[in-house]
């Protein structure tokens, strides 16, 4: 079986560098560049490292990001007011960085969303193909998030408990609605993840964003 070994901050995978293909690529998009090549490689690098060392990202958060001229544009989805505010502050004073527009879409507290959260979460991630994708190696404990299958019952509960360490596929919950990102390694398991979180009581609808590993970026079923 393919051993999945993605680094702990996935969603360096996702951001500006898969939009594009390669700093150099973003860069030759720009019709009056402001950074040089060395410059894009060092700031990508830079904004990875530090979004990937935030301590209160976690499984139901998502964050991308890219650049126009000299400013740094975060995107995604924050379950937590504090992850959107972190992330700005994160890398602002990146050397080169003039400005940080902050696009993070901060997701409602919602007893209802915090629910299928926990419900979701559980489902991929006792589905034995997706343990891989688990740092906790598939343990069903720990699957099932702190205090087993009751927890995230009440609004605040799996979100601001969530589980620890790192997961490969990223559930975004917004008002029912379930988005999954990330990467994994075959097509097979992007669905299986699909199918787990469609059939989770109380979801209205699901996109699966997730991206085969070594698939052209926009290429992953849906």
């Amino acid at each position: 079986m393919a051993r999945f070994t993605a680094p702990r901050f996935a969603v360096a995978l996702l951001t500006l560098v898969i939009a594009a293909g390669t700093p150099a690529a973003l860069a030759q998009q720009q019709p009056d560049p402001t950074w040089s090549q060395e410059d894009m490689t060092r700031i990508v690098q830079q904004v990875q490292k530090k979004l990937g060392g935030l301590i209160n990202y976690s499984v139901f958060d998502w964050i991308t990001f890219g650049v126009h001229g000299k400013t740094l544009v975060l995107k995604g989805y924050a379950s937590r007011p504090t992850l959107k505010d972190d992330a700005a502050r994160a890398v602002k004073d990146i050397p080169g960085i003039a400005k940080v527009e902050n696009e993070i879409q901060v997701l409602p507290l919602s007893n209802f969303d915090d629910r299928i959260r926990a419900q979701v979460y559980n489902r991929i991630y006792t589905q034995a193909a997706l343990r891989k994708y688990n740092a906790n190696q598939g343990s069903i404990a720990r699957a099932m998030g702190p205090g087993g299958r009751g927890f995230g019952m009440m609004a605040g509960g799996i979100t601001q408990n969530p589980p620890i360490g790192y997961h490969a596929i990223h559930i975004i919950v917004n008002n029912g609605h379930v988005t999954l990102y990330g990467v994994v390694l075959n097509t097979m398991d992007s669905n299986i993840a699909y199918i787990q979180a469609n059939g989770t009581s109380g979801v209205f609808s699901v996109d699966n964003d997730i991206i085969v590993q070594g698939s052209t970026p926009g290429s992953a079923p849906r």
